[in-house]
């Protein structure tokens, strides 16, 4: 069997093959389909190794296609590079090094999702830019309005064009506004028609119905909760899932000192955003279902503030969560057990009350 492995990059690549007679093949390469096929196609099956990139999937598909094994492999697991030296980098020692680590079986795989779930990661991030451009148009909106001792109602952005156009502005300022007006009314139409796409998955995948009996949770935290998931039976238990998503503190210990900080980066920054506010819309509609949960939140508020304790309750939301997608069962208030009412801190409380939004 051939071994081989490519250092990605957006515009060209390393690869390097390790034949069946242990002979070495160098490339460089223009990252494109046709390069690729001309390099590998025709071969002997081979196992190849790339680091999770942002090509990595694409590339991937295209070499199994021509009949080999692709393996998309952690970046960060260090035991991948113990044979680089730290004194020189170059692309082609970083390819002759995975290589290695290839044929010696040195890496860490990573799950590749559904290509459902890359589409819909990908609408969540078209959703995102669309949010934040229309924020951007508003706070420009908000500003100008401002230096001329004008102010906005506060209110829904939904209807913020409403509020805008009730104020007696000058002429001036009226003809200054109108591209931002456009842009803000465009941008409300794109995102009403992503948000009624978002239903339409949502009452089409059966495991994004059951998280929507949680109340609280709509199709776009469902549908954002199931694809960065993809496949719940890859985690042993709810502690891995909320470690994945980031929704745990830093910590910074050492010796007797302890010292635990804001919760983790993560790749699915989105997600961690979409539970802090279904926390807090949770929070604000005190519905029956959700009493447990909201008096254990209430008493993390009451000693750290309503903002550590939203963070704190976003991990047990994601929890709850992933149980429900693992036993296949929708929401259940009775099994929620009010720990608010404990006299004595659980040591999870005490590590997601410390965590504050990044």
């Amino acid at each position: 069997m051939e071994y081989g492995a490519i250092d990605l990059h957006k515009k060209e690549s390393q690869v390097r093959i390790i034949d069946q007679s242990g002979a070495i093949i160098d490339r460089r390469i223009t990252t494109t389909r046709e390069r690729l096929t001309s390099v590998f196609w025709g071969r002997p099956r081979a196992r190849i190794l790339v680091e999770a990139s942002t090509e990595s999937e694409w590339v991937a598909q295209h070499l199994e296609g021509l009949g080999h094994e692709v393996i998309v492999a952690d970046p960060n697991f260090g035991a991948m590079y113990a044979s680089r030296g730290r004194r020189i980098k170059t692309d082609r020692r970083d390819a002759a090094v995975l290589a290695v680590a290839c044929q010696q079986g040195h890496y860490r795989p990573v799950h590749r999702r559904s290509e459902r779930q890359r589409t819909v990661q990908s609408m969540l991030r078209v959703r995102r830019e669309l949010i934040e451009s229309r924020t951007r148009a508003i706070s420009l909106a908000r500003a100008i309005t401002r230096a001329a001792g004008f102010r906005i109602r506060g209110g829904r952005t939904e209807i913020f064009l409403d509020r805008l156009g009730a104020l007696e502005l000058p002429e001036t300022m009226r003809a200054t506004l109108v591209p931002l007006r456009s842009a803000i009314d465009i941008l409300n139409q794109e995102l009403a028609t992503a948000d009624e796409r978002f239903t339409t998955l949502g009452a089409d995948d059966p495991v994004a119905t059951r998280l929507m009996t949680m109340p609280s949770v709509g199709p776009i935290t469902a549908s954002a909760f199931v694809a960065a998931l993809d496949d719940a039976t890859r985690f042993d238990n709810a502690a891995q899932v909320t470690s994945y998503l980031g929704l745990v503190p830093r910590e910074y210990s050492s010796g007797e000192r302890q010292h635990r900080g804001h919760v983790l980066r993560s790749a699915h920054p989105q997600v961690q955003s979409l539970l802090i506010q279904a926390a807090w819309r949770m929070m604000r509609s005190r519905d029956a279902r959700t009493a447990g949960l909201c008096a254990w939140a209430d008493a993390i508020a009451g000693r750290r503030g309503k903002r550590v304790a939203m963070v704190a309750l976003a991990p047990r939301l994601a929890r709850i969560l992933f149980a429900m997608w693992r036993d296949q069962v929708d929401y259940q208030p009775d099994r929620i057990r009010d720990r608010g009412r404990r006299p004595v801190r659980s040591s999870h409380e005490g590590e997601a009350a410390q965590a504050s939004v990044t």
